[in-house]
């Protein structure tokens, strides 16, 4: 079930009224029952697969944690990372390789003939996979202990709040919450509520509004002008970001109505002012998973700068396969990877003029210079990851760099292929502006409470309330229109 689907909606406030009923003893029993109803309701046989992966870990790390033998831990860590990426490598990238090889028979005149496999994709398999192997690693490095309770190490895997679309949470982060007796907090409640009203409202007015546009035009590319196409694929830029956060949010929240605190996932990646810091604030837990357990084994920055950026590349090309079975992402990835090693070459001899000629690049206006180039970069990426192709790639590029024009006529032709009218286009206006305003809901006492956006003083509480009611006026309201006119998606990293 998706979290903006009435049946999440009766789902979640069960589940947590039953949490708190039950007595301690039982509780990770419903929420493991809980947890694969809600993981089965996509597909029942998904369970096997995940149950394959949950059960190659936990036997795994009991004999990891029983040996000495420093050759028979490599055996398991090895049998464990054979099975779980090899499920992974099977069930999401074997058509991609599949129609790679083809793909080279045919330039050498070779086999015409598609060849596609009928296998469906497990709902959130990188995730889990990840999350499942950062275990094993830790408990074969002795960072953390083989946990004995296979029902506890089985709700970690497949946790409900963060099973499909993260965060990605080690095993030291989330297992020692799932087991540590949780009392009843107003404050958990409030600070999950405020989770919830912040991701949903990401997704359901502001991800999904973006997506109608965005699809209208990369649907007919051909037709669009520049402008379109430059507008689509900013707007992309916040759909993904407000539909990834989103879920986000709404696991945050979800986990923190029962207590347990969630790694935050975002810190506001759209104010970033260089590629490094943009990847350090997106999708943090998979950049530190990515960070741990491959750039650092591959030497990291310990062995030379052409080292460091040969690593630099490998960690994010590998990063854009992972998020999809597609060319065009691992070109994203690519690109991305660029950018960062060009960030990495420059940085030493552009701080060294600045320091030369008296230039603050923390001064707000060349933060904010620096910050508007990064997003232009960043929308020009977003081709690579919005397009379904190579050859969508090469189109959209042609367009947004040969259609440009002025006149009426030519803005009215870049909102006709966006399908935008005047209204559409206040309100869209209004939701992106509302959506910086989402972090001015009142801080928590923890690091997981929602970061206020600059210069947004802390609400009282009876405005706090007031946010309350509007938030989910909004949300509702949204969430009904897009429902009657079918606009209703589910969130796109479902799919990784």
């Amino acid at each position: 079930m998706n979290f903006n689907s009435l049946e999440f909606l009766i789902f979640l406030p069960v589940v947590v009224a039953l949490y708190w009923v039950l007595p301690f003893k039982v509780r990770w029993v419903l929420l493991l029952a809980a947890s694969l109803f809600f993981y089965m309701s996509w597909n029942v046989w998904l369970i096997v697969l995940i149950g394959i992966t949950t059960v190659t870990a936990y036997v795994a790390a009991i004999c990891i944690s029983r040996t000495q033998s420093v050759r028979v831990k490599k055996a398991w860590l090895i049998a464990t990372l054979v099975i779980c990426f090899g499920i992974l490598i099977f069930f999401k990238y074997i058509n991609f390789l599949i129609e790679s090889v083809v793909g080279v028979i045919r330039l050498f005149g070779g086999a015409q003939d598609d060849i596609v496999l009928n296998i469906l994709l497990p709902v959130g398999i990188s995730f889990y996979t990840f999350q499942t192997l950062s275990y094993v690693i830790d408990v074969y490095r002795g960072d953390y202990p083989a946990e004995k309770h296979f029902g506890y190490f089985a709700l970690y895997v497949t946790y409900f709040p963060q099973l499909v679309a993260g965060p990605i949470e080690k095993p030291g982060t989330l297992l020692p919450q799932l087991r540590t007796e949780h009392k009843f907090n107003a404050d958990d409640v409030f600070e999950g509520g405020k989770w919830l009203l912040s991701g949903f409202f990401r997704k359901c007015v502001v991800a999904d509004f973006c997506g109608i546009f965005v699809d209208k035009v990369y649907a007919d590319l051909a037709s669009a002008n520049a402008l379109a196409v430059f507008i689509a694929s900013a707007l992309f830029l916040f759909q993904i970001y407000n539909d990834f956060a989103g879920y986000s949010e709404i696991a945050l929240g979800s986990a923190r109505l029962m207590g347990v605190k969630l790694s935050q996932n975002f810190d506001r990646p759209l104010t970033s002012a260089s590629f490094t810091e943009f990847f350090r604030r997106w999708h943090i837990t998979l950049n530190q998973w990515f960070t741990q357990y491959v750039y650092i084994p591959l030497g990291g920055n310990r062995k030379g700068l052409p080292r460091k950026l040969l690593n630099t590349m490998v960690v994010f090309a590998l990063c854009g396969l992972w998020h999809g079975a597609n060319w065009t992402f691992v070109l994203w990835g690519l690109a991305a990877g660029v950018f960062v090693c060009i960030e990495s070459l420059l940085r030493k001899p552009s701080q060294a003029f600045c320091q030369k000629h008296g230039i603050d690049l923390e001064n707000p206006a060349i933060r904010l210079l620096r910050q508007a180039v990064v997003f232009l970069l960043f929308v020009f990426c977003c081709v690579l990851f919005r397009a379904q192709n190579i050859a969508e790639i090469g189109l959209a590029y042609r367009q947004m760099f040969t259609g440009w024009g002025i006149g009426a006529d030519y803005f009215a032709k870049a909102f006709e292929s966006l399908g935008m009218d005047g209204m559409q286009f206040i309100l869209l206006i209004l939701s992106l502006v509302a959506m910086a305003f989402v972090y001015s809901l009142p801080r928590g006492k923890d690091k997981n409470a929602l970061p206020l956006e600059g210069g947004c003083a802390a609400l009282s509480r009876n405005a706090t309330v007031s946010v309350f009611i509007y938030g989910v006026m909004a949300v509702a309201l949204c969430w009904l229109a897009l429902l009657a006119s079918s606009d209703v998606s589910s969130f796109a990293y479902f799919q990784f």
